[in-house]
């Protein structure tokens, strides 16, 4: 064990926490102990505190200066946002090496580990900063072969459609969940990388939810139509622990914040126009 001391001396500690906290942080009903929801919530801040401690002392001696700055996000805010900017980043601060780990997945932001988040959301994640990145609704989209009308189609029409989702997302189980919708008439769901979802709901296939923003030139050119949109207020952030970062992750979050600006100033010109 790290702290070279063993499981029966640590049982023994934690026993004592409880008895001067007066609550019970370990279940020990079954053969393995589980942590209470007094435990869980001791444990997330046991974590968070010694996390800031650990990334101060990091970024005080400069021990991670060498490791590349890793940023985790969606596969689709990757290849629609920050692969099209990337090239802009390396401009201003050559040399910057960086993994971009693109994932549904919501990775941990800790030591050694990833050290920014573009996530999708509300913009709360409990023991984290965040900002906003870029707002954007979700929609349906569909080829206009696939609907007759120009105008939004119902959801009880959409429920009967073949849906697309991307690998280890939520987007299209959670809107039907959202709207009370089953799915019927022999509509199926379809898993696919991110890529190709998109593909295959150009093509006609079917419908797929995405974030209007990233689909916005497909709709102007008339490839995709919006075929339901919805008006809850989430987006895209930037995301980073509490305390000090490192000097490669100070950089970036001011670069994605600069570019997030000047996006969201082309973007009401070009509404104003």
């Amino acid at each position: 064990m790290r702290l070279n001391v063993s499981h029966a001396a640590i049982s023994q500690h934690v026993r004592t926490l409880e008895e001067e906290l007066g609550v019970q942080l370990i279940d020990r009903s079954g053969r393995a102990g589980v942590l209470t929801t007094n435990g869980t919530h001791l444990s997330e801040a046991l974590e968070l505190g010694f996390g800031t401690i650990t990334r101060t002392i990091r970024a005080m001696s400069d021990i991670d200066s060498d490791r590349p700055l890793v940023v985790t996000t969606t596969p689709a805010f990757a290849a629609q946002w920050l692969l099209p900017r990337l090239a802009q980043f390396r401009a201003e601060y050559p040399g910057s090496d960086m993994v971009i780990d693109p994932t549904p997945e919501v990775r941990t932001l800790e030591p050694g580990g990833a050290d920014i988040a573009l996530r999708h959301g509300g913009g709360v994640w409990p023991g984290m900063l965040a900002e906003p990145v870029l707002r954007s609704a979700l929609c349906v989209v569909g080829a206009p072969a696939l609907v007759a009308t120009d105008g939004k189609t119902t959801l009880e029409q959409l429920a009967g459609m073949t849906w697309f989702q991307e690998i280890g997302t939520s987007e299209a189980t959670g809107f039907l969940s959202r709207h009370g919708l089953t799915r019927h008439g022999g509509s199926g769901m379809t898993f696919l990388p991110e890529n190709m979802v998109l593909d295959a709901v150009r093509d006609g296939q079917g419908v797929a939810v995405v974030a209007r923003a990233f689909v916005e030139g497909d709709i102007e050119s008339g490839r995709l139509r919006v075929l339901f949109e919805d008006d809850e207020d989430e987006g895209y952030y930037l995301v980073v622990p509490r305390g000090p970062l490192r000097a490669v992750a100070r950089q970036f979050r001011d670069w994605v914040r600069n570019q997030s600006s000047a996006a969201s100033l082309a973007f009401r010109q070009r509404d104003a126009g």
